[in-house]
């Protein structure tokens, strides 16, 4: 008997699905799998193309209350100009070993990166906290803005970028519209001139850009504060100087494969830091097994992307396609 194809989901599918999408219910339930060993979380692998010609990377997972598994694969391509970068996951069946779908998975990339921080914010920062600061304004950023900004009753909303702040030049088009896409996100937000401005005060800090170095300077925090970072894959990347790390209480997606990969902790250990000193990860977190920061020094979240977030949520996708109801014809 001929295997059914899976199905195949594009872009625009995606998009039109993620308003109806439980993100933050399909990784907090993840989260909860991984802590009691009802998922599996390898780590990520880099395999790269022959002659210098790109790479790709490789995100598995499995869930065993789901009866999926899957992986994701994102290459990044070499041209003669701005190289090719996509993202696609294949989800199968743990039960036939049939494929279930095969999507376009950008735009839930950007979507469990953000939902993703938010669970740790939620978990990381204090009940009362009330300035939230964001570092970056492309779709990532506005996207963690999204997911945030219902956590907490916020009183200052603040955002920094280069160019926003010199939004009123004609010429600059595209820096107007990312100003206007961050006003538009939350009525709260406010531009700021700099990262000090941004920072100034502020109880949690979210960098949210693709930069390779630090972008958050040691010194621009006046109290302890939940910094939260995402960084990008390049290697040994990182948002902020591994040198502080020492100083803070650090937490992670996964203590088993982060600490491997987060350019900033591989770095840190010329300084005297070592992945032991993780204080606790999302499992642990959401199954309330890990002491919470008491703010005596500032907190440290960083998530690198993990595989199984891109299996909880492409499951949820299939989902929601698979369970609407249909017209009669």
């Amino acid at each position: 008997m001929m295997s059914a194809l899976p199905l195949a989901v594009d872009e625009q599918m995606v998009r039109d699905a993620l308003p109806s999408l439980d993100v933050r219910g399909a990784l907090t339930a993840m989260f909860r799998a991984l802590a009691s060993a009802d998922a599996v979380q390898p780590p990520q692998t880099l395999t790269l193309f022959p002659n210098g010609a790109g790479d790709f990377i490789t995100y598995l997972g499995a869930l065993a209350d789901a009866k999926v598994f899957g992986a994701k694969l994102s290459p990044y391509i070499v041209t003669g100009g701005k190289p090719i970068i996509t993202a696609w996951t294949a989800l199968m069946s743990m039960e036939t070993g049939q494929p279930l779908m095969w999507c376009d998975a950008g735009l839930l990339t950007t979507e469990r990166t953000a939902g993703t921080t938010a669970l740790a914010v939620d978990q990381l920062a204090s009940a009362d906290a009330k300035r939230l600061a964001l570092i970056g304004a492309g779709s990532v950023a506005l996207a963690h803005l999204r997911h945030v900004a219902p956590l907490r009753a916020w009183e200052s909303i603040r955002v920094y970028s280069p160019g926003l702040a010199a939004h009123d030049r004609a010429d600059d088009s595209v820096h107007a519209a990312k100003r206007a896409a961050v006003l538009a996100t939350d009525a709260r937000a406010e531009v700021s001139a700099n990262i000090e401005a941004c920072v100034q005060d502020a109880d949690v800090v979210m960098l949210c850009t693709s930069s390779g170095t630090p972008v958050l300077p040691r010194g621009a925090l006046p109290k302890p504060a939940l910094i939260t970072s995402i960084s990008t894959n390049a290697a040994n990347a990182h948002e902020i100087d591994p040198a502080w790390l020492p100083e803070m209480d650090v937490y992670c997606d996964y203590r088993a494969t982060t600490p491997a990969s987060a350019g900033e902790m591989k770095l840190a250990a010329q300084h005297g830091w070592l992945p032991a000193q993780v204080k606790g990860d999302l499992p642990s977190l959401v199954a309330g097994s890990c002491e919470k920061p008491a703010y005596r020094r500032h907190a440290f979240f960083r998530s690198i992307g993990l595989g199984l977030e891109d299996v909880a949520i492409a499951s949820e996708l299939y989902r929601h396609l698979t369970s609407r109801p249909t017209r009669a014809q």
